[in-house]
């Protein structure tokens, strides 16, 4: 973690990553988004994001990321909803430290914005329950309010109505993530997608698990997507997580998983992680007391 500048108490908050562990594409709504099914999981990997309190509603955030404007940044994004919700004049200093690949499916600007949610509400005492605060996020993507909710979901509609899955198996997990950014406009909108899977229910997700429906299509528009899936697959069955890139393959044990790593070549990018049922932003930030 990057050491902090000095002056005044900085709260520090983990934004994990999260894994799709299927998505189904069910339909296609008249408004041009996509009715899906998929599992939320999270991982102990991801951002962290540390939080200072200012009094005079001003916000900073350090460092800027190459090609994203400040107010366009979905964490500034979070701040500036919270700010209008509030009629408190406060705002904060923000610093990320970026682990997660962009257009790599594991979530990391919807992460990033529900951890700006949660803190915030905390650090300004806005006392906003989650419901608000998720409704706030869907705002910002769909896959914010998994996020600000904490908990391993069964996730429909366009992934904003969530049922919690405790009940999940927490393996290990290989992440490769090939050096691509996917567009994830793009594999929406390709006439190639299929988008009338048949619907399952929950216990049906947990048994059997499903397919990614995206993963064909990423394949063919990204080759190396696909070569990291027949590299993986070598070794353990492997999936992509969201519209991707990144690949992952769940071990029963952290040492099956890091030998699998070590058998990767070089220039791979791949790291190791817990899948965990609870998000470790809701760990930090609701410790009992």
């Amino acid at each position: 973690m990057a050491e902090l500048p000095a002056g005044g108490n900085w709260l520090s908050v983990p934004a994990p990553a999260k894994l799709n562990l299927m998505l189904h594409i069910t339909g296609r709504r008249d408004d041009g988004y996509h009715n899906l099914q998929t599992l939320f999981q999270f991982i102990d990997h991801g951002d962290d994001l540390h939080f200072r309190l200012r009094n005079d509603g001003e916000l900073t955030l350090t460092p800027a990321i190459e090609g994203v404007s400040f107010e366009d940044n979905l964490i500034i994004r979070a701040a500036r909803l919270l700010q209008k919700k509030s009629e408190k004049t406060l705002g904060a200093d923000i610093r990320l430290d970026k682990k997660l690949p962009m257009g790599g499916g594991l979530g990391g600007g919807s992460s990033d914005a529900a951890t700006t949610l949660l803190a915030l509400n905390q650090l300004w005492n806005l006392q906003l329950s989650l419901d608000e605060l998720a409704t706030l996020g869907l705002s910002l993507g769909a896959d914010v309010p998994v996020f600000v909710r904490g908990e391993a979901a069964f996730a429909e509609g366009v992934g904003e109505i969530l049922t919690p899955v405790p009940e999940l198996a927490e393996p290990w997990y290989l992440v490769v993530c090939p050096q691509v950014h996917v567009n994830t406009g793009k594999i929406f909108s390709h006439k190639g997608l299929t988008r009338d899977t048949d619907p399952i229910n929950i216990r049906t997700a947990l048994k059997q698990g499903g397919r990614n429906d995206c993963q064909a299509i990423v394949s063919m528009l990204y080759p190396e997507v696909g070569n990291t899936l027949n590299l993986l697959n070598k070794f353990n069955l492997a999936k992509m997580t969201g519209t991707g890139a990144c690949i992952f393959s769940s071990f029963g044990s952290e040492a099956e998983a890091i030998s699998v790593s070590e058998q990767l070549p070089a220039e791979y990018v791949a790291f190791v992680a817990k899948g965990v049922n609870q998000s470790p932003a809701h760990k930090v930030l609701f410790r009992p007391s």
